[in-house]
Parts: structure tokens; C-alpha cells; sequence
């Protein structure tokens, strides 16, 4: 997939999803209100903070689909891992306001809560289907176009699920006569962000320590490049992630008796059948060995 198809993919599914939390955060803090739910409120908030997260995303995606320059000799694919890093930072941040809210809620006593009402229960069903929506929309473009920011996102609304699935347990314990099931929901959901920001930031910082890609397609980069003209054996194959690409440098043995232009030739083919084959592969630096007796 080319960079602008890759980026105007990911702007694309950035703009749905700021359309879809602004309404539905909309439509829960008035629910909140209304309903008087601690619940719905911090999941309100919630997707209040989703709406900020995406726009880190649309930045991040934006800079490191910038080509490389001076400064920037191997391109600006990390600066999607800075975006991602900051989301699980942001997700964190905002999983402790909602848990700390909720204790101090019921470190305050049960005598004043009120029992939330009907509308914060339809509310929170509401958000359960939408931003599960949300998070399988998103989460089907991050990979298709290999995006760990616009991936994050998408935990981010699964976050935003799990915690109107929270919000609904609580709402509906406290009309069932249990009111303090409504703070208490709210710690729950605290506890699921951050386990969700916990798996972006691992993630993102992973991308960022130039660790090697998966075995599979190491493998199945060696079993192409033994199928290529002139290439007697595979001597060594190095990889990296860089961002949501990656590096690729390999030693190939050929026939030493041939002449240098010809061995050039078949690194070239290499090169270029190999970045061709696998679109992730943001360059292959391919050496010619002769080839041992």
C-alpha cells in the first residue's frame, strides 16, 4: 500500500471516529445528567478524551507518512510510536480520574447517593454497541494499512466499551437497590483502561527498540529469495522494526566466478522483487557473498 493511500485510510477512519465520540459523548452527558450516574458521567468523560486521542493519532500518522530528509535520513515512521505512547499515557490519566472519582464517592458514605434513572441504563446500551462498532472499524483499517497509533485507537474505543459495560452493571445494580454499584462501577472501568494502556504503550515501545520481526515472515522472506536467479543460498537475514515497517539486510551467496555487474544484477533483483513481494518492508540492503565450497 503506497503512503498517501495509507495515510488518507487512516484520516479517513480518524474523522468517523471524532464524529462518533463527540455524539456519544454528547448523548451520555446529558444521560448522566439527567439520570444522575456517576457512572455515565466518568464514561462520558471517557469518550471526551477518545476525541483528543484521535487527534494525536491523525498528527502522528500525518509526520511519520512524511518522506525522509536531512535531519531524518530513515524517514519518520517512530513518531506513529511517540503518538501511541501518548495515548496509553492519556488513557492512563484518565482511567485514574475515573477510579479516584469513584473512591471518593463512596469514601464519602451511601446515604446521599441516588439511584441513577432509566435513561443512563438506555445510554450506556447505546455505547456498549457503538463504540464496539467503533473499535472493530478501526481496528480492521490499523491492519490493513500496519498503523500502531490508529490500533491504539481502536483499544482505546474497546476501552470505551468495556467501560459502558461497567457503567451498565452499575446502573443497573444501583436501581436494583444497591447504589454504591454505581461508584463502584467506575473503579472497575479504571481498572480495565488501564490494562488497555498498559498493552499500547508495550506495544508501541517495542516498535521503537529495533526488535526483529516475527519468525513466519522471516522464514517466508527466505523462502523468496532462494527462489530468485543466481542465488545459491541464504547466508544470513537480519531484520527491525522500524515505526510499522521494517529493515531488511541479507548476505546472499552466489557464484563467485561470475563478474561483479553480474552479481550486482542479482542483489538488484533481490532488492526489488523482495520490497515488491512484501509492502511493509520499508528497505532491504541485500551483500553478495561467493559461494563457499
Amino acid at each position: 500500500m503506497k503512503e498517501k493511500e495509507r495515510q488518507e485510510t487512516a484520516m479517513r477512519i480518524s474523522r468517523v471516529s471524532i464524529g462518533a465520540n463527540v455524539l456519544l459523548s454528547g448523548v451520555k452527558l446529558i444521560a448522566g445528567i439527567l439520570a444522575h450516574s456517576n457512572a455515565m458521567l466518568s464514561d462520558a468523560v471517557h469518550s471526551l478524551s477518545d476525541v483528543l486521542s484521535t487527534f494525536v493519532v491523525m498528527i502522528g500518522v500525518h509526520i511519520s507518512g512524511k518522506e525522509a530528509d536531512e535531519e531524518h535520513p530513515y524517514g519518520h515512521e517512530r513518531y506513529e510510536c511517540a503518538a501511541a505512547i501518548i495515548l496509553a499515557v492519556m488513557l492512563a490519566v484518565t482511567g485514574a480520574g475515573i477510579g479516584l472519582a469513584g473512591i471518593r464517592t463512596i469514601r464519602s458514605g451511601t446515604d446521599h447517593l441516588v439511584v441513577p434513572g432509566l435513561l443512563a441504563l438506555g445510554a450506556a446500551i447505546v455505547s456498549i454497541v457503538v463504540k464496539e462498532a467503533m473499535f472493530w472499524y478501526t481496528k480492521k483499517g490499523a491492519d490493513r494499512i500496519g498503523s500502531g497509533a490508529l490500533l491504539a485507537d481502536a483499544w482505546h474505543h474497546r476501552s470505551d466499551a468495556m467501560s459502558s459495560v461497567g457503567s451498565l452493571i452499575g446502573i443497573a445494580g444501583a436501581r436494583l437497590g444497591y447504589p454504591i454499584l454505581d461508584p463502584l462501577a467506575g473503579i472497575v472501568i479504571c481498572l480495565f483502561i488501564f490494562k488497555a494502556a498498559y498493552d499500547i504503550f508495550k506495544d508501541a515501545l517495542k516498535k521503537m527498540v529495533d526488535e526483529s520481526v516475527e519468525e513466519e515472515i522471516v522464514t517466508e522472506l527466505r523462502r523468496q529469495i532462494l527462489q530468485e536467479e543466481g542465488v545459491l543460498k541464504v547466508d544470513d537475514i537480519r531484520t527491525r522494526v522500524f515505526g510499522a515497517r521494517y529493515y531488511v539486510d541479507v548476505e546472499i551467496a552466489a557464484d563467485g566466478q561470475q563478474s561483479l555487474s553480474e552479481a550486482h544484477d542479482i542483489a538488484e533483483r533481490v532488492h526489488d522483487h523482495m520490497e515488491e513481494l512484501f509492502p511493509d518492508i520499508k528497505h532491504i540492503m541485500v551483500h553478495v557473498n561467493p559461494l563457499e565450497a
